[in-house]
């Protein structure tokens, strides 16, 4: 019988580069002109793997989420894995707001990778979901090729990558 290939679906995120960005963000802000006098804060929580941001109106907050965004794209972190939460009214008349961190491939996605790969038919080409990432395997490495760039290809609402390649 023929060896199996394989490749692993994960979406990882990598905290000490988020660090860095933040703390970057946090540079830029004490910087910039239009945040003089005003209340930024940027916390990371990688415990509870949350980032909130704090700020005097939703205008600086729009600000500042372009910051740590920016910051973080230059990381190569996947903003993706950012779910925005709500803005909510905080102490002092300013607002907050709550990002969730996604590490991993949440339970739903990798339900959608694997149906997404058996509706497209590539030859014997086999998905498995185990824990939060996704096993792709097919007897032929042309076909895992085909399947890696059919996947890039969808967006399935968290970042991609794919490792472990054999």
């Amino acid at each position: 019988m023929a060896a199996q290939c394989s490749f692993d679906v994960t979406s990882p995120v990598d905290f000490q580069e988020v660090d860095n960005a933040l703390n970057q963000a946090r540079k830029e802000v004490g910087q910039r002109y239009d945040f003089k006098g005003a209340k930024a804060e940027i916390i990371i929580s990688a415990a509870d793997k949350t980032l909130t941001l704090a700020a005097d109106d939703d205008f600086k907050m729009t600000a500042l989420w372009d910051i740590v965004q920016t910051k973080l794209v230059r990381r190569n972190v996947p903003i993706k894995n950012f779910k925005e939460g709500d803005t909510e009214a905080a102490s002092g008349g300013t607002v907050k707001k709550v990002f969730t961190i996604q590490e991993g491939i949440p339970i739903e996605a990798a339900k959608e990778i694997v149906k997404y790969l058996k509706d497209k038919k590539i030859k014997k080409v086999q998905a498995s979901i185990q824990g939060d990432q996704v096993r792709v395997t097919a007897p032929s490495r042309d076909d895992l090729q085909e399947a890696i760039r059919s996947l890039r290809e969808h967006d399935f609402g968290v970042a991609l990558q794919f490792g472990n390649y054999r």
